[in-house]
């Protein structure tokens, strides 16, 4: 079993926020992948399913970003799971958008999400680093990340949660390469071939070439024994050849 955690804010007002893209992640999984409904538990909204042959527990907790160890702790406790076991969706303004990274353990980077979960089950657990960008100077974070994203966000936004639900029964088996990958042909699916049928646009070769008759027949009048189809102007200018 594992414990996927997604970190934001509850609350219609932080819904759309930077912030909130862990929360967003767990809902297209548990939307994508037919997870039970949500229901309050741990100081948090908590649904199951499985993920190819893993049975999988998704938390969105709801003590308020600060305070998310609180909840995480809690369900680690109750379910016996180790620290491990645990796989966290979370913002990371260090990364430029539309990218995603794994990490396995480290330190929190000044992200308070991460820093409570560090009191409560220890650093060694696994985080999907969702990257939002950063506003340009560290005074800027707090409003930069508690604001919505922006209407140009949300295509790759969208790719983005699509390609990590597409990809979540390869990190629930710890197939993080694969993971990616997923996420990867979402963002920036494989262009089409633009080779053409045939010769169409290719260079002319000697077998492409038209023959060219090297014993041309003579031109002559016309046979005065058949009639002469020809109109004035042909007429003219044979007489000149």
């Amino acid at each position: 079993m594992k414990l996927f955690v997604g970190l934001g804010n509850p609350g219609a007002k932080y819904a759309q926020n930077r912030h909130n893209i862990g929360f967003m992640a767990l809902d297209r999984i548990a939307a994508d992948h037919g997870f039970a409904p949500w229901r309050s538990k741990f100081q948090g909204q908590l649904t199951e399913g499985r993920l190819g042959r893993d049975k999988i527990l998704l938390l969105k907790p709801e003590t308020f970003m600060n305070l998310s160890g609180q909840s995480v702790g809690e369900a680690v406790r109750f379910y016996k799971l180790d620290s491990t076991d645990v796989v966290v969706f979370h913002d990371e303004i260090d990364l430029a958008p539309a990218k995603v990274r794994l990490k396995s353990g480290g330190g929190h980077a000044g992200h308070n999400g991460l820093r409570s979960i560090h009191q409560h089950i220890s650093p060694h657990y696994d985080r999907v680093r969702l990257g939002v960008g950063h506003p340009g100077h560290k005074d800027r974070v707090p409003g930069y990340v508690l604001s919505d994203f922006a209407k140009a966000d949300q295509n790759w936004l969208d790719d983005v949660l699509r390609g990590m639900s597409d990809g979540a029964a390869y990190l629930a088996d710890n197939e993080g390469p694969k993971f990616l990958n997923a996420v990867a042909l979402r963002v920036n699916p494989p262009r089409p071939s633009t080779g053409t049928k045939g010769t169409q646009g290719k260079p002319q070769t000697k077998t492409d070439m038209p023959k060219l008759n090297s014993n041309p027949t003579p031109k002559t009048d016309p046979d005065p024994t058949t009639e002469d189809t020809r109109n004035p102007f042909q007429k003219l200018a044979d007489r000149f050849r």
